[in-house]
Order: structure tokens, then sequence, then C-alpha cells
């Protein structure tokens, strides 16, 4: 029998009172063989409530007075070993909720384009890692094509040799090290830069590059892995004095998914 369990969507937002704010998302996921006798009999007497995980979450946050999502990530772990015995290997992911800075004390939500931690930990050390930049949307309105691809009775889709592109895109990496990561906003400012400076034949080819610039930018980094989605908007119309001026509106589904994973 193999369980799991644990507490997700923890919110944690750490201020100075002054002029910082620093905001995540916690999920965590404990396994241990003193927890199977509360599947098979109903026995609770050694698990911890997930009400717990969640408070000895903010008092770990409110400890932790590191900068990176991987620090932090790995002192939660920590905390959590050195409290429970029961606890002999955990699973946590932490995702960045942040925030643009307008002043001193003001500050504003951001929805995309956040860095995330995982970690699968025991008291051996550090299993398995991997940090990631997730929800990023970028758009380009020249620079991008997709031609002679495969056609049969089957295609529709007519090729374009130069277009906008809009795409979502998940990013991740693991580093030789996990306790010397590299900065998530240093990552995604280089895919920012690729996606401007590269004219692109497709968007298999455009991962493919990005992941070749990081792995020349960084030598922290062993493995990347790309999710993209293909998000360009349908054309909805075309101006008859000048063919570049076009107005396009949200595409319709099914979205195109491409996926990449590159090694050093």
């Amino acid at each position: 029998m193999r369980t799991r369990y644990g507490k997700d969507e923890v919110g944690v937002y750490r201020t100075d009172g002054v002029r910082t704010l620093r905001g995540a998302t916690v999920r965590i996921d404990v396994f241990g063989d003193a927890f199977e006798a509360s599947y098979t009999e109903g026995d609770n007497a050694m698990v911890v409530a997930t009400d717990t995980m969640k408070n000895v979450i903010h008092t770990a946050a409110l400890d932790y007075e590191g900068e990176s999502l991987e620090g932090l990530t790995k002192h939660l772990g920590d905390t959590f070993l050195g409290l429970y015995e029961s606890m002999e290997r955990l699973e946590l992911r932490v995702a960045e909720r942040p925030f643009i800075q307008h002043s001193d004390v003001l500050f504003q939500p951001v929805e995309r384009d956040y860095g995330v931690a995982e970690i699968s930990l025991s008291r051996a050390g550090v299993l398995e890692h991997r940090s990631g930049r997730e929800a990023l949307h970028l758009v380009k309105i020249t620079g991008s094509s997709f031609a002679s691809f495969a056609r049969d009775e089957h295609t529709t889709l007519p090729e374009v040799t130069d277009r906008p592109l809009f795409i979502y895109l998940d990013v991740y990496w693991r580093h030789n090290d996990f306790a010397q990561p590299v900065s998530s906003e240093a990552v995604r400012d280089s895919l920012i830069a690729t996606f401007d400076e590269f004219v692109s034949l497709s968007i298999q080819q455009l991962v493919h590059e990005m992941g070749q610039r990081l792995f020349a930018q960084f030598q922290e980094i062993d493995e990347i892995s790309f999710e993209a989605q293909n998000r360009l908007w349908d054309k909805a119309q075309v101006s008859e004095q000048d063919e570049r001026v076009r107005v396009y509106t949200d595409p319709r589904p099914p979205i195109g998914r491409i996926g990449l994973t590159l090694q050093r």
C-alpha cells in the first residue's frame, strides 16, 4: 500500500512592514509507514493534521531570511522532518505569488509569470528537485513563420512565412547543485531576449534555441524542459490599404502544444 496526504494552496505573505512583501503558495505531501493505520484501522494517533501543517509552514516562513524559492522549499522540508519522526519523505512545491512594487509601500499582485521550486526530501537528503518559471505569456508581432510542413488530404492550414506569435510557456530546470540555484528571473529574462531576437521557423525551433542559450548562459543548469502552447490569435479583419494592418481575435480551441526536454 502506498499512501500520501498533505496540504495544498497554503498562502504565505511575508513583509517587514516597511518596504518588502514576498508571497508564495505552498503544497506539501508527506509519506511514511506510520500513517497506514489511519487508512486501514482508522487509527489517527500518528497523523499530523493538515491544519497543523499549515501552521508549521507559516511559522517556518517567518523564520526564513533567505531570498530564493529553492532555499525556502528546503527550509520548509527540513523543518517538518525535524519536528515529526513519522514523516519519512516529503514532496514540496512552492510557487511564487509575485507583486509589482510601485513605491516603497504600494504593491500590485501579478497573476502570471512566477517562479516555482519543487523538492523531494528525506532524512538522507534531497532526493529530487526541480525549479521553474510558469505562465509566461509572450507575443511578438513579426519574426516567426511556419511553412514546409507535411501536407496530405487532411491538411487545411496555410503556410505562413511571417506571422505574429503568441505563446504560453512553462519552463523547468534542474540544477547541478540545488543549494546554488539560478535566479528564475534571470532565466525568464533570457527566454524573453531569445523570443525577441530569434527569427524562428517553428515553435519547436524556438524552444530549442531558448534551451541552448540557457545552457550557454548558466553552467549551473543540467536539464531544461519546456511546455509551450501556441495561442496565436485568429485573423478577423485585414486592411485593404495595407495588409500588415490587421485585427485579430482570441483563438478557439483546440490549442497546439509543444514539449521539449534537453540535457547538457
